[in-house]
C-alpha cells in the first residue's frame, strides 16, 4: 500500500528538522568554531558554491542516498513512520538506484544555492534573464513535486515517477 501524501509529508517535515539541526550546528562550527572557513564563501563563485555543496548539499543526500537504499533500508524518521522506498518491483533501492532518486529530489534545493551564489555576487546589479528562468524553474518543480505526489495514484513525486520509486507503509518494527 502506498503512502499517503500527509504521511509523506509529515515524514519530510521531521527530516528537515534534523536537517535544520545539522545546518544550526554547521552554522556555530563555522562562525564560532573555525571562522576561518567562511574565507571559502567570500572568494571565487565557484569555490563558493563548491563549497556549499560541500557542506551543506553532499552531506544531507548522502544520508538519504544512505538510507533509502539496501545499505540502510529506511532513514530514522522512515522508521518511525512507518514508510519506506521500493523501486517498482518493491525492491530495496541500490545505491545506484538512491543516488539517481535522491539527486532528482534535491535538484530544486541545488539550484536554488546556484542562484543565491549568482545573486549575492550581482549585487545591486542588473538580473540576468537566465537567473528569473532558473528561479521559475525551481518553483516548477517544486508544485510538480508536490502536485505529483497529491494526485497520482499511487502517491508518487515527480521525482519518484521519474526515478521509478515509490513510497510505501510497511509493517512497524517492533523493538
Amino acid at each position: 500500500m502506498n503512502a499517503s501524501f500527509l504521511l509523506r509529508c509529515k515524514a519530510f517535515l521531521i527530516d528537515y528538522l534534523f536537517i535544520l539541526i545539522y545546518l544550526v550546528v554547521l552554522f556555530i562550527f563555522n562562525v564560532f568554531l573555525f571562522p576561518s572557513l567562511q574565507d571559502f564563501f567570500n572568494g571565487s563563485l565557484i569555490v563558493a558554491q563548491f563549497t556549499g555543496f560541500l557542506m551543506v548539499t553532499f552531506p544531507i543526500s548522502l544520508y538519504f542516498i544512505i538510507s533509502d537504499s539496501k545499505m540502510g533500508g529506511q532513514s530514522f524518521v522512515k522508521r518511525k513512520t512507518s514508510i519506506r522506498v521500493v523501486g517498482k518491483n518493491g525492491d530495496t533501492l541500490s545505491i545506484l538506484h538512491a543516488t539517481f532518486r535522491t539527486l532528482l529530489k534535491f535538484l530544486p534545493w541545488e539550484l536554488s544555492h546556484f542562484l543565491v551564489y549568482r545573486l549575492i555576487y550581482i549585487g545591486d546589479g542588473e538580473v540576468p534573464i537566465i537567473y528569473y528562468l532558473i528561479g521559475g524553474l525551481i518553483y516548477a518543480l517544486m508544485f510538480a513535486y508536490i502536485l505529483t505526489a497529491i494526485f497520482t495514484k499511487k502517491k508518487q513525486s515527480l521525482y519518484d515517477l521519474l526515478a521509478k520509486t515509490e513510497v510505501v507503509k510497511v509493517p512497524a518494527i517492533k523493538r
